[in-house]
């Protein structure tokens, strides 16, 4: 079997139930995950695929994709991944009906792509298709380092993939400082390409305690670790704080309380769908995702909103 997701860090992790609903589907079959390698580690870690090749997008599929007894296109609802996909000359494809693809109509039944759908339950629904069962719940996955110490470290992640989810660094580091100034470690995360961003709400903390730089105690972490490291910062923190981004599902993944900040898009469609330690902030307002600058809705979730839903969280007992 032959599953194409080539997409993040939040998209696969949106995609872990359909996946283990597949793997209980076919038991007998070897499943391989399309999607960028260095999400393999995680992918290996949900126990629904035995390998992960490395692919972007919609780049041309691997030779190793071709004649798999079974095709899911869990990246889009075509038609081009779609397309990619029947071009494989899968024995089985399993995808969403689009009117341009003959292959997803007629005698195939292929379920019809709802737009206001949750990305997980909109994955549980296709696989559904092919007597997959799913549970839009089964979003855990192993922790990747031992919780027997107390975690205690705050996590603030400012950073999206676009300017439309990224709340304003001078929030986010008002918000660092008043963490900080009542004792909680705070570390800010992010990427090769959010150091800058990081080190901006660390100078806005430093100025908000009154001090020079490193007054406020806060770490900037952003570009010194991998996707490895940044797994082990979130399964060990005592509380995530960051917009909508693929940070906020890996706290999902490993149960760790957090404070999801929610601006072009609506949390029913990308929030938490557990009954889990999440807390959303959202003013009700939808955007573009992808726009260039933040979104107007997102700016409406003020500090105090953060501070007050964070506390709420920092006051209640750590999980043993």
């Amino acid at each position: 079997m032959v599953v194409l997701r080539a997409l993040g860090l939040g998209d696969l992790l949106t995609a872990v139930p359909a996946l283990r609903g597949l793997r209980r589907r076919y038991p007998d079959h070897r499943v391989e995950l399309l999607t960028p390698g260095i999400l393999g580690p995680l992918a290996l870690a949900s126990g629904a695929v035995d390998a992960v090749v490395d692919h972007h997008g919609l780049d041309c599929l691997p030779t190793a994709a071709a004649g798999a007894a079974v095709a899911v296109n869990l990246h889009g609802r075509g038609p081009q991944s779609t397309r990619l996909l029947a071009a494989s000359g899968p024995g089985r494809l399993v995808a969403f009906s689009h009117p341009e693809l003959d292959e997803t109509v007629g005698a195939t039944k292929a379920p019809v792509w709802c737009e206001d759908e949750h990305e997980v339950h909109r994955w549980c629904w296709l696989v559904a298709a092919v007597g997959a069962t799913a549970d839009p719940a089964d979003l855990r996955l192993p922790a990747p380092v031992p919780r027997s110490h107390q975690p205690t470290e705050v996590l603030v992640h400012p950073g999206a993939a676009s300017p439309a989810r990224r709340w304003p660094a001078e929030r986010w580091g008002q918000v660092v400082a008043a963490l900080a100034h009542h004792g909680h470690r705070v570390l800010i995360t992010g990427g090769p390409d959010e150091v800058a961003l990081a080190r901006r709400v660390a100078d806005v903390a430093d100025a908000a305690v009154g001090g020079g730089a490193g007054s406020s105690g806060c770490r900037v972490v952003a570009g010194a670790t991998d996707l490895d490291g940044l797994c082990r910062l979130v399964a060990g923190a005592r509380l995530v704080l960051c917009g909508d981004t693929g940070v906020a599902h890996l706290a999902t993944a490993y149960a760790v309380s957090s404070v999801v900040l929610f601006g072009p898009t609506s949390p029913a469609r990308w929030g938490p769908v557990t009954d889990g330690p999440h807390t959303v902030l959202w003013a009700g307002r939808t955007g573009d995702p992808h726009g260039t600058v933040v979104d107007p809705g997102l700016c409406e979730i003020a500090v105090d909103d953060v501070l007050t839903a964070a506390n709420a969280r920092l006051a209640r007992p750590v999980p043993s």
